[in-house]
């Protein structure tokens, strides 16, 4: 039981990760993308199955639709996405979309944003916790656990809980440090 909960707080920490890597550096990355979706076909479609994204270049995303059908629906969606505050440029085949460099303003806003995707994964794991508390809980009352058990396991709990809250808050100071650095 206890791996169980500690396999859910490994998936919340992974979520946060996948989450950081959307999240603006200054650098060209294709992840920046993955959040976008596409109204293509008739249908709202993840931008990785119409296009294929690459990084020609340190400051340069480029998005090769397989469709070139859709290339103004793949400049429109990621155009709408305001968090990430880009203005790709198409030329009838390929989108090129030229990361700015970050100003200190925005890179103060990008720190924020982090506060924001930590209390998330926090949200998340006390959520994992409680769900294991009162499955502990319900188990002592229909007398399936001793008092012991259930204490040790809380305590194991607890010190998965602490051990996941440390790896979020280095993961953040990681991130923030590569955004503040100019």
């Amino acid at each position: 039981m206890l791996r169980e909960a500690k396999d859910k707080f490994e998936k919340a920490l992974q979520h946060l990760e996948d989450e950081l890597k959307k999240v603006r550096t200054g650098r060209a990355h294709p992840s920046m993308l993955d959040g976008i979706t596409v109204n293509a076909y008739e249908t709202t479609m993840p931008l990785q199955q119409v296009g294929t994204i690459a990084t020609p270049e340190s400051q340069l995303l480029q998005v090769t639709p397989f469709d070139p059908n859709n290339i103004q629906a793949i400049s429109n969606a990621i155009r709408e996405d305001q968090s990430l505050g880009l203005n790709p440029v198409d030329d009838g085949r390929v989108i090129r979309i030229p990361i700015p460099p970050l100003t200190t303003e925005r890179r103060q806003q990008i720190v924020k944003q982090l506060g924001s995707k930590s209390e998330e994964a926090m949200v998340r794991l006390r959520g994992v916790r409680h769900e294991y508390r009162d499955f502990v809980e319900s188990a002592k009352k229909d007398k399936k656990m001793s008092e012991d058990d259930v204490t040790r396991f809380n305590n194991q709990l607890e010190e998965l809980m602490q051990k996941s809250k440390t790896q979020i808050d280095t993961i953040i100071k990681a991130k923030e440090n590569e955004i503040l650095t100019v």
